[in-house]
């Protein structure tokens, strides 16, 4: 996913389209992500979390390396749909695999494993920017992620659980109660996440003026911080408590967009997004670990639920963000945003404990 986010202002400029136009085009990824869920929950019933995470990565992996040189909008729409569509089906898959592998230890482990999902934000931005940096084409710095991804799936797949969800109930299902309350908050979490995706390098060229091939600083530096909070989570949520975690967190993302935002100059950008990736870095996986305790939908039900409730938000959000911009401007979209944050800040009261 971190290697499409320096494709981005490459994309815009090859077919010479404007932040409102790049906006709709973003749209397909989100789209691809939502279809793809609750399929993806059903086969996570029926054929398991293994078979279900390879046949994403393969979809991923196919798609990729055309995202780095296609020249026709009808056709990057169509494979944002099918790029979209593995992102969906593998996050469902992983997280119900978390979820089965944390209950078994029998301890938090969800920050954990969201934290090594960010150390790949920070291969695929780092790798893929300064690829590009050297003069790498975008096509060959995307090759090279593909072989990192197929190796390391090739690692991986023998100590996946083939089936790791408690598997019960219709094939689809609306979330209610508990499930569509911690779904609204992963919206505003994925919401925020896939701004600095698609949006922050954007944000560095057209408004700092910084040099394409440094525009994926941005997203690098909010994974770094992501990845940190992450990986130390689990301690922070077990002392803390997963309402205050969620409570703090959202008040420093807010506190990095505002900075990005306000302060003209580049380094206080960089330390805007880093802001946000540590305010955001256990919001979404306390939100995911609940799903396990909770029992008004079983797990294959509610983990596609949740997770489509959260990529609404990359559904809405980039293309929002795009039309905010072309209307009014980017700044004022990413201040949305920290009211948004400043809301789930508020919200987490609500959570049980």
């Amino acid at each position: 996913m971190a290697a499409w986010a320096p494709l981005v202002p490459y994309a815009k400029l090859r077919l010479g389209i404007g932040e409102g136009t790049l906006g709709l085009v973003l749209l397909s990824l989100g789209i691809g992500s939502i279809v793809s869920m609750p399929l993806a929950g059903m086969f996570v019933g029926r054929f398991g979390c293994r078979a279900v995470t390879i046949g994403s990565v393969a979809l991923l992996c196919g798609a990729l390396p055309f995202l780095a040189t296609v020249a026709s909008l009808p056709l990057l729409a169509l494979l944002l749909f099918t790029f979209g569509a593995g992102l969906g089906a593998i996050d469902v898959a992983m997280n119900i695999h978390a979820i089965g592998v944390e209950r078994a230890a029998g301890r938090a482990l969800m920050s954990g494993f969201h934290g090594f999902f960010s150390l790949g934000g920070i291969a695929g931005a780092a790798g893929v920017s300064g690829m590009l940096g050297l003069g790498i084409s975008p096509l060959s710095a995307e090759i090279c992620v593909v072989a990192v991804s197929t190796i390391a799936l090739a690692v991986a797949a023998g100590g996946l659980l083939p089936y790791a969800a408690r598997s019960h109930g219709p094939a689809l299902a609306v979330p209610r109660g508990t499930v569509l309350f911690i779904g609204l908050l992963c919206f505003i979490g994925f919401l925020s996440e896939g701004s600095v995706l698609d949006w922050s390098a954007v944000f560095l060229i057209s408004v700092r003026s910084i040099e394409p091939y440094y525009a994926g600083l941005g997203f690098v530096a909010f994974s770094a911080t992501m990845t940190l909070g992450r990986l130390v989570g689990d301690r922070i949520v077990q002392r803390l408590g997963g309402r205050t975690v969620i409570a703090l967190g959202g008040l420093c993302a807010a506190g990095g967009f505002a900075l990005a935002t306000l302060v003209p100059s580049l380094p206080a950008a960089l330390l805007g997004y880093a802001l946000v990736g540590a305010g955001c870095a256990n919001i979404v996986p306390v939100l995911f670990s609940s799903v396990g305790r909770q029992t008004a939908m079983p797990e294959n039900l509610a983990v596609p639920a949740i997770t489509a409730l959260g990529y609404a938000g990359i559904l809405a959000g980039p293309a929002a963000i795009g039309f905010v911009a072309h209307f009014m401007s980017l700044s004022t979209a990413f201040l949305m945003l920290t009211a948004l944050l400043l809301g789930v800040a508020a919200s987490s009261r609500l959570l049980r404990a």
